[in-house]
């Protein structure tokens, strides 16, 4: 029996009443959409005749996006370069209609792009120019005072650190944000790279993939052993004070523990073009559903499927809230 159409019409009137800061590593994704006809005789590669080039939102920008494609309000906190590649980075989130007031300039670093080159639907390869150190103490600081003017001046129902391992987020931050959050009982959720791993502890969902998962335990886990996965999640879980923790193991589904119950999901199978993006979807999702206190039973299938929906576009793209709303009815919760 599926979601009857009140239920699923209910949790989405809860997410439009939502309001949610985003605290990360947000960058542009450029796609460079061509044809292949020839190899280059310099060396056994392809040449890309460029046909079209895209700019869209990425990392914890593309989280706002998928929060606002859900109905909820997101305010973004990030650092971009004083570069044209931050000033693009601005125009897009103005063409998005997205607040830009929490994006601070570093004059010191470049503002993170991902160029992807696509023919005929398959990635030929990616370029990166990023900037990976750590933000300073003064932009730490200016962030800080920047969500707590937000806290203090409308409510905020979830607060998330979308970590790509970029250097906005710091321990510092971290620790500084999750006090405030704590103070005004605010969830908070967070998607990790293996440098702050660790960091993050007493939080309310903790959402690393599976490769994330290995690479900050450190243990040689196998994707497909849930008896290993179960006892190393449980016991970091315990560890680090998370509410739940949420392991997103790509085709096998998601696995998730409170401390009192495990519980696995198996992926909804969906045709895959693309798996970029999917994390932020997820974890957008994931985030809403445990604020709004949304059962985790309802809260992994919603997340499951709205994962799949967006590999089935190709490179980033935000959730599409109205087929997210269909196929909700149409599964078992």
């Amino acid at each position: 029996m599926g979601v009857n159409e009140k239920e699923v019409h209910q949790i989405f009137e809860k997410f439009s009443r939502m309001r949610a800061i985003v605290i990360g590593d947000a960058m542009v994704d450029t796609y460079l959409w061509g044809k292949v006809e020839r190899i280059s005789p310099e060396a056994p590669i392809p040449i890309v005749s460029i046909t079209d080039r895209e700019h869209r939102l990425g990392g914890a920008a593309n989280v706002s996006l998928n929060l606002r494609a859900l109905g909820a309000t997101p305010v973004l906190f990030s650092v971009v370069g004083n570069d044209d590649k931050g000033k693009k980075f601005r125009k897009i989130l103005q063409k998005k209609n997205l607040p830009e007031h929490g994006i601070s300039e570093d004059p010191n670093r470049i503002t993170t792009v991902k160029s992807r080159i696509i023919s005929r639907g398959q990635h030929i390869a990616r370029v990166d120019e990023e900037s990976d150190e750590y933000i300073d103490a003064r932009l730490e600081e200016q962030i800080v005072a920047g969500v707590r003017k937000e806290i203090e001046s409308s409510k905020v129902d979830v607060i998330i650190f979308v970590d790509y391992d970029k250097g906005v987020i710091t321990p510092t931050l971290f620790e500084k944000v999750n006090e405030l959050a704590q103070e005004h009982g605010i969830y908070t959720v967070a998607d990790p790279k293996k440098r702050n791993f660790n960091c993050y502890r007493n939080i309310g969902l903790f959402k690393p993939n599976f490769t994330e998962f290995i690479e900050g335990t450190g243990l040689p886990l196998k994707k497909g052993d849930l008896d290993s996965l179960r006892e190393v999640a449980h016991a970091l879980r315990e560890k680090q004070n998370f509410s739940l923790i949420f392991i997103t193991l790509s085709e096998l589904g998601v696995f998730m523990s409170n401390g009192v119950k495990e519980q696995y999901y198996p992926a909804v199978v969906r045709h895959v073009a693309d798996v970029s993006g999917a994390g932020d979807t997820v974890v957008s999702v994931a985030s809403l559903a445990m604020a709004a206190g949304i059962p985790p039973k309802a809260m992994a299938l919603m997340s499951n499927i709205a994962g799949g929906m967006v590999c089935e576009e190709p490179g980033v793209v935000p959730v599409d809230k109205n087929r997210l709303i269909q196929l909700m009815k149409s599964q078992n919760l």
